[in-house]
């Protein structure tokens, strides 16, 4: 049986939808808050429709030289057009991007993840500098 590293994918952002990109500054002040913001389909769009849609977005940081991945946040997407009349007819969609703010007192990586309900586990990593 895979372990669930094995099953997280990974590839170029700018070709491919199911990536979760890290936007946030190479280099951050020690201890001073900073906005993260993770989307999908920076540059080719991912759908958010009914059967083809991002259920949530995790984000994690592991500090250099540490063993552990600290969660930052799990972001839960749960409007994609369903409704009783049926799929892509409800009057909701959320869209696949969340801004978070956080501190650290230690440079490190970023670790964003992704789900999404056909094409499965995505990451992606960003490495954070201090000042």
């Amino acid at each position: 049986m895979p372990k669930i590293g094995e099953l997280y994918q990974t590839a170029d952002w700018k070709s491919e939808k199911h990536v979760p990109v890290i936007d946030c500054p190479d280099q951050v002040a020690a201890d001073e808050m900073f906005d993260v913001k993770v989307t999908l389909g920076k540059e080719v769009a991912h759908p958010n429709t009914t059967e083809h849609h991002i259920q949530w977005i995790q984000l994690y940081f592991k500090p250099e030289g540490g063993k552990f991945a600290y969660q930052i946040g799990n972001f839960e997407f749960a409007a994609h057009g369903a409704s009783a009349d049926g799929p892509d007819t409800g009057p909701v969609y959320t869209n696949h991007s969340v801004t978070c703010t956080m501190k650290t007192k230690k440079p490190g990586a970023l670790v964003s993840t992704s789900y999404c309900n056909i094409h499965g586990l995505w990451e992606f990593e960003k490495e954070v500098k201090l000042k």
